[in-house]
């Protein structure tokens, strides 16, 4: 498994489950639980969830797929803006750590900006970094204006990632928040890398799939591995999907395809606000 090193020097995995949608339902629980299986089986050791998910649903199918074999899995999770008050921040993740069954996550994220001062946020990170809860923390949904104000904060030099929507469709980050992570070493975590199966229908995108026999989903996942400091954790519910999403750490895309994909999906050629779900 290729890695990307945090700005801390911890190494994380650059493809990596995600849960969203996780958890929401008892039906679907023991599915959810064994496509994560088979992931972490295949060496796929980063799993993102949130305490949004399913409500804590998510963690609790987490739970299950790392009972036994925390030492092996690089966990993020992420707490609700309304949660991110100094004590707040704390109890919240006390009650994903509970829903999780460990002691300590890897990597803590705060889901998106609310009304919380950033300062207060930090602090609480920093507490719970020291009392050894969190080993890394960081944001997501943050535009670079947010991003610029965090890390002038006490402690905001530590942010260690940025969770954003990116995509071949969603390429507004490359203008400015892309280029800013980069220069900070601040890694970009990509959600929704195939734009919650959208991206599917796409013509080029199924061409070249067809072409090197492999699915667009595929192309999609690896054109996100291509970029320089990113990380891709697309949802993984399915077995079949995650035996698809782990061939693509292992499909290089030729100066050509990467070109053609540059033609079908163009960059915007203006400032865009980050786009988020």
């Amino acid at each position: 498994m290729r890695t990307i090193e945090l700005p801390s020097g911890q190494p994380i995995p650059a493809l990596g489950l995600g849960t969203w949608k996780m958890g929401e339902s008892n039906r679907n629980f023991q599915r959810e639980v064994e496509a994560l299986r088979y992931g972490l089986e295949l060496g796929l050791t980063l799993i993102d969830t949130a305490e949004m998910y399913g409500e804590g649903g998510a963690e609790e199918v987490v739970a299950q797929v790392i009972a036994g074999r925390r030492s092996e899995v690089f966990l993020v999770s992420k707490v609700y803006p309304h949660n991110a008050s100094k004590t707040g921040v704390v109890s919240a993740c006390d009650r994903s750590l509970k829903r999780l069954n460990t002691d300590y996550l890897d990597l803590y994220l705060l889901h998106w900006r609310g009304s919380v001062p950033l300062s207060e946020t930090l602090e609480a990170f920093q507490s719970l970094k020291a009392a050894g809860k969190i080993r890394s923390y960081g944001v997501s949904n943050f535009d670079t204006e947010d991003m610029a104000e965090a890390v002038r904060l006490e402690g905001g030099k530590a942010i260690a990632t940025n969770q954003v929507l990116y995509n071949l469709t969603r390429r507004g980050i490359e203008r400015n928040l892309l280029p800013w992570c980069r220069q900070q070493k601040i890694p970009i975590m990509a959600y929704s890398p195939i734009e919650q199966g959208r991206l599917l229908n796409n013509q080029a995108l199924k061409k070249m799939a067809r072409e090197r026999d492999v699915t667009a989903a595929q192309i999609a996942i690896a054109w996100l591995l291509h970029q320089d400091d990113v990380i891709v954790i697309p949802k993984s519910s399915r077995i079949e999907h995650v035996k698809q999403n782990y061939a693509a750490l292992n499909l290089a895309l030729s100066a050509e395809e990467l070109a053609t994909l540059e033609t079908a999906f163009p960059a915007p050629a203006h400032t865009i606000p980050l786009e988020m779900h």
